[in-house]
């Protein structure tokens, strides 16, 4: 028998939580897990994969916009729902696995980071649908042609970037020069990372073209004193705003920015519950993708093989709230280049060149 450790997770305004599982198992033991039967009269089941089974707003705000969906798909939509993360000692059962031999119906993965785990198990389980969050189903691994069963998401987050960078130079720009931001990433490689700050810069230069700008890199999406570290080395270099792209290691440059007086912008969730020093926040509604899966899916509508498209258009990315100390006139100055966005007027880079 598999020992599953299971343990309760709650969301911060939900009352009724989601059982997250941790799935702990020896590889020789993964035979003994049975697959359920089959039963038509049973509810819909869907199945979160995180990658931190600890997830919180403040401890990794990536995951949490993904499990806030899927709370959202078990409140209104009346669907078994359950989330589960690697055991963080191995050796262990793959959590794509685990779902798929119960027989979840839709399976999500979350990040590009599981993309070896959901190949090799939407190749296992054919007859299961697979999602991923954050990615496109290009970037699926292994052997070509790729899983049928699978279904990409595309983030346009440079899009709410451009708009987060055009408000960072504007609040730069009425403090005393040399008018500096400045963008703290994860890894250079990610082309998450990438987008985020190749938007956010275009759009601090449409703000003020003479804005100087600064980026560097923690390498690490968990250590918040890497974080930290990058952006107090920003703001010695004048940085007047810190861009965090860098998930919960990010929560340490955007603690350090308020420590020294500087704004901030957060990334991923609205993180303006951190302080009135955060501006806004570019947000990737990854909860309403979960939720948008899961209505396709109930409706029978989910027609994996593709990505669907997350933009400002279909409200997929956005803006948080803003501080109070962001003036109304240049809220409004946000309307006209949002829907310059949408109509494709403005055309948001999404990779940063080499001078970056």
């Amino acid at each position: 028998m598999v020992d599953v450790g299971w343990q309760r997770v709650y969301g911060p305004t939900i009352s009724r939580p989601i059982a997250l599982a941790t799935v702990a198992a020896a590889a020789f033991l993964v035979a003994a897990i049975g697959a359920v039967a089959a039963d038509s009269s049973r509810p819909v089941r869907i199945g979160l994969v995180l990658q931190d089974p600890q997830v919180s707003p403040a401890g990794d705000p990536f995951g949490y916009g993904a499990y806030r969906g899927l709370l959202r798909v078990k409140r209104t939509l009346h669907v078994g729902a359950k989330a589960v993360a690697t055991s963080p000692t191995g050796p262990y059962l793959s959590p794509f696995t685990y779902l798929a031999r119960q027989q979840y119906d839709l399976v999500i993965a979350l990040g590009l980071n599981e993309a070896k785990g959901l190949s090799r198990a939407a190749r296992r389980f054919p007859e299961v649908k697979f999602a991923w969050l954050d990615a496109a189903r290009s970037a699926i691994t292994g052997r070509r042609p790729l899983p049928a069963n699978v279904e990409g998401t595309v983030f346009h987050t440079e899009q709410a970037a451009y708009l987060a960078g055009f408000v960072a130079a504007r609040m730069a720009d009425r403090g005393p020069p040399p008018h500096v931001v400045s963008s703290v990433g994860g890894f250079p490689q990610n082309p998450q990372v990438q987008a985020y700050i190749a938007g956010f810069r275009a759009g601090a230069r449409r703000a003020d073209p003479t804005i100087r700008l600064l980026n560097a890199y923690s390498y690490d999406f968990v250590n918040r004193a890497k974080c930290a570290h990058v952006a107090l080395d920003q703001i010695a270099r004048g940085s007047q705003v810190v861009f965090d792209v860098a998930g919960g290691c990010g929560i340490g440059a955007l603690e350090a920015a308020k420590r020294e007086g500087v704004y901030g912008v957060g990334v991923d969730i609205d993180q303006s519950g951190l302080g009135k020093f955060i501006l806004t926040s570019a947000v990737k509604n990854l909860d309403l993708a979960v939720y948008d899966l899961a209505k396709r899916l109930v409706a029978g509508r989910l027609h994996t093989g593709g990505n669907l498209s997350f933009d400002l258009g279909n409200h997929g990315v956005g803006l948080g709230r803003f501080s109070p100390d962001v003036p109304l006139a240049l809220r409004r100055a946000l309307i006209p280049l949002a829907a310059q966005i949408e109509r494709g007027k403005i055309v948001v880079p999404t990779r940063l060149n080499r001078s970056h």
